[in-house]
């Protein structure tokens, strides 16, 4: 689960971290009273959506030459008449995609005398089953960009769980930023409060871009990325509060409520499959056949009739799927349920697109009887490459 800036900051402040004064806004009045409280005499405005690079990114409907969504400004009627442009306006940046976010809330922020930037972050390393910490003193750039031109500049290091932060840790980040005396004292103290945020809340990223030294030599957090591991929220109430569901897929959302892991995509294949390999074959596959799959769709193990149903409900709601590939391997999984499900779905919502179910394993028979009887106009198929070219030729015939 992301959560926007301001309320990463405020989990970070929390544990001790430093980080700028500012509030949130939802509206334009909420924006000014942010920046009277806040008393200047330098504002940032800056847009709240969860993705990066919004500083550089760009409304649609104002022009070229338009600023992007961080903005720098002098004064309370600067902060009115940014808030008034960006209030409801779609944002796009490199990692939004062309279709962008909409603007629902602001963080108005003081602004910060600059003297250095670095980039800094928290990881979980699966492979070691420690958290990663990476450093650059290339601060206020994407780390892929630095990572693919200038890589010598990307320290990493990694802490023992059962150690936890120790002192040389922190010398280790100072070293990697070039940073002496007070400032690497307050390095290793930021490092400890960083790695303490992350555990206890159950962190799954943690990325501060930039960390910056002030001009008064003390280290702040301008900027804060934290995703949570969704699977540890159930301990953290608190956490789960701070959704934004506008910010995400409302098939996506829909999926959690039964358990489904789905990833909606931008083809025009739907897929139901159920185990996560199988379903990143079934993908690969409608690739090699021409097409593109609209959506990753695992239905799991020990899904019921219900999950199945809802899993084809959210798959024909989204308006780009043209066809859909139900491909089944039944271990744990009976055919049969999924037959069922399919054949509830279909009677309930119609059958608009053509569909090609693909069933192997338990009770398999049953299941294709049971399609079979339905009376739908379902195609069958012997394997996943008959039913992935099935699919297409489908698609590509009806479009």
């Amino acid at each position: 689960m992301n959560i926007h800036e301001h309320q990463a900051k405020a989990v970070l402040s929390e544990f001790g971290v430093a980080v700028p004064r500012g509030y949130p806004a939802f509206s334009v009045e909420e924006a000014v009273k942010a920046a009277q409280q806040l008393g200047g005499p330098v504002f940032v405005v800056k847009a709240q959506i969860h993705a990066g690079g919004r500083g550089k990114g760009k409304f649609e409907g104002l022009g070229p030459d338009a600023k992007g969504g961080v903005r720098v400004v002098k004064s309370v009627e600067e902060v009115r008449a940014a808030a008034e442009e960006m209030f409801g306006r779609v944002l796009v940046t490199e990692q939004t995609g062309p279709k962008g976010k909409q603007v629902n809330r602001l963080y108005i922020e003081e602004g910060a005398a600059i003297a250095k930037e670095f980039y800094l972050s928290l990881l979980v390393d699966r492979e070691t089953s420690r958290v990663s910490v990476v450093a650059s003193t290339e601060g206020g750039m994407s780390i892929e960009e630095v990572a693919h031109n200038t890589p010598d500049k990307i320290a990493t290091f990694s802490v023992d769980p059962a150690t936890g932060v120790w002192p040389h840790h922190g010398l280790m980040l100072a070293s990697s930023l070039g940073l002496k005396g007070d400032l690497s004292k307050q390095a290793g103290k930021l490092l400890g409060q960083l790695y303490a945020a992350f555990v206890a809340t159950d962190m799954s990223l943690l990325e501060i871009n930039p960390l910056i030294v002030t001009a008064d030599d003390q280290l702040r957090v301008l900027d804060a990325k934290v995703s949570f591991d969704d699977s540890a929220l159930f301990r953290h109430k608190d956490i789960a509060a701070l959704r934004d569901e506008s910010e995400e897929d409302p098939k996506e959302i829909e999926a959690s409520k039964y358990d489904l892991s789905y990833i909606a995509l931008d083809g025009e294949i739907g897929c139901m499959v159920n185990g996560a390999g199988l379903a990143m074959a079934t993908m690969d596959i409608i690739k090699l056949y021409g097409a593109e799959p609209a959506n990753f769709l695992d239905v799991g193990g020990g899904a019921t009739k219900e999950k199945v149903t809802a899993a084809f409900k959210i798959i024909t709601a989204d308006p780009n799927v043209k066809g859909i590939l139900v491909n089944i391997f039944g271990g744990i999984m009976r055919c049969d349920i999924i037959a069922e499900g399919v054949v509830e779905a279909v009677r309930e919502m119609g059958l608009k697109v053509p569909l090609v179910v693909r069933l192997e394993g338990t009770n398999v028979e049953l299941g294709k009887k049971i399609i079979a009887e339905s009376g739908l106009n379902v195609v069958s198929a012997n394997d996943l490459s008959d039913g992935a070219e099935k699919i297409v030729k489908a698609v590509r015939g009806a479009a």
